[in-house]
């Protein structure tokens, strides 16, 4: 990954007569009842857009020149089409907005994602990891919360259900309330603090996913050490970092781009740093434990699984000895921790079946 740019430069120096690409033969798309693409499919998880377009004013963001305002999907039709995910074998849904916590407001609903989801597992009939019955969709993930939105209702609901996983991805962008403001994204940083403490309270396993840009028109070094002090206090399990790309058209514009690559590129390595010494601590704890894990691939004698802290091709893998189905839920005693992997044996009891040409000659029942 880290020489793609190489290796695309090469292709195009090839003068390849003909587009090279791959379409991975899993995955699927599933269309609404007017044939327009909602949801993806990828292996044993899927993702449903529940609304399209958003109304925030963040300054540095073109979506809502692009998209328009929020406009919520009917509530009837996702959950239809949840349940059409789930009877095509999908174990986790994940659902995805610009802004997935202003679901409802543009029809008037407060708390629309709240009632969402709680309709959502009503309708998937309340199946989880471990449970007996099993084997619908187990997971339910939540993308892209606004600051300022999380109410308590929505904590309830998350607390309450098991099934939607205890995994909150909430953008704060920065935290210093200078630099915020200058964002035109919510600058009550007490909010956070209070916040996401209550959510911990409530959801004692939560894991917490956040973004953040380094690098935005003025950010002085102070503000920016106090985006690093702010991640010192609230340590959260994933963080992902962008430096501040300027957007033509965006309101954003007459502030031009002051900051130079050099120092954005600073920011951005310093951040990083503390970040992965953040999450290697975070996945040290978890050494010796048991976690429930999504198996996804499989191959030279490991399989790789990601655990409820872990959304796909975002966050980390839990990397299993042996060969597993994908697509199964199974427990994994945790051996190892990485910077952002995690590493373990299957805590399922399993049969090894012992083949004498072809024929099933003995079968030994084990706990690995």
């Amino acid at each position: 990954w880290m020489d793609i740019v190489d290796v695309v430069q090469e292709i195009r120096d090839q003068g390849h007569p003909e587009p090279l690409y791959h379409l991975p033969e899993a995955s699927e798309v599933g269309t609404d009842e007017r044939g327009t693409l909602r949801a993806a499919i990828q292996g044993a998880s899927a993702y449903i857009k529940i609304a399209d377009g958003c109304r925030r004013p963040c300054a540095f963001c073109a979506i809502p020149l692009i998209k328009g305002s929020a406009v919520s999907r009917p509530k009837e039709t996702i959950l239809e089409e949840a349940r059409h995910l789930q009877s095509l074998g999908v174990r986790e849904l994940i659902l995805i907005a610009q802004d997935t916590t202003d679901y409802g407001h543009d029809v008037g609903e407060r708390d629309g994602l709240a009632q969402l989801l709680t309709d959502m597992v009503t309708t998937l009939g309340n199946s989880f990891p471990g449970d007996e019955a099993g084997g619908g969709v187990e997971w339910v993930r939540l993308m892209y919360a606004y600051p300022g939105y999380v109410t308590d209702r929505l904590i309830e609901v998350m607390a309450t259900h098991p099934q939607i996983i205890p995994y909150l991805d909430i953008p704060l962008q920065h935290a210093h309330p200078g630099v915020l403001r200058r964002m035109k994204r919510p600058a009550n940083v007490d909010w956070v603090h209070r916040t996401l403490e209550k959510m911990r309270t409530a959801i004692p396993d939560l894991a917490i996913r956040t973004t953040f840009i380094v690098g935005y028109p003025g950010e002085t070094e102070q503000e920016f050490q106090t985006l690093l002090d702010f991640m010192e206090e609230i340590r959260f399990d994933r963080v992902g970092a962008f430096e501040f790309s300027f957007e033509p058209g965006t309101t954003s514009e007459p502030l031009g781009d002051p900051v130079t690559d050099d120092v954005k590129q600073d920011r951005w390595e310093r951040l990083m740093a503390l970040q992965q010494s953040i999450s290697l601590e975070k996945n040290q704890a978890f050494v010796g434990k048991r976690m429930d894990v999504l198996v996804e691939g499989r191959g030279d004698g490991i399989s790789l699984a990601r655990s409820y802290r872990d959304a796909p091709e975002i966050d980390g893998l839990v990397i299993v000895e042996g060969e597993i189905p994908v697509g199964s839920f199974i427990p994994v005693n945790i051996t190892g921790a990485m910077a952002y992997d995690l590493s373990g044996v299957s805590a399922q009891a399993h049969l090894d079946v012992i083949l004498d040409d072809g024929e099933i000659v003995q079968i030994e029942e084990e706990e690995s």
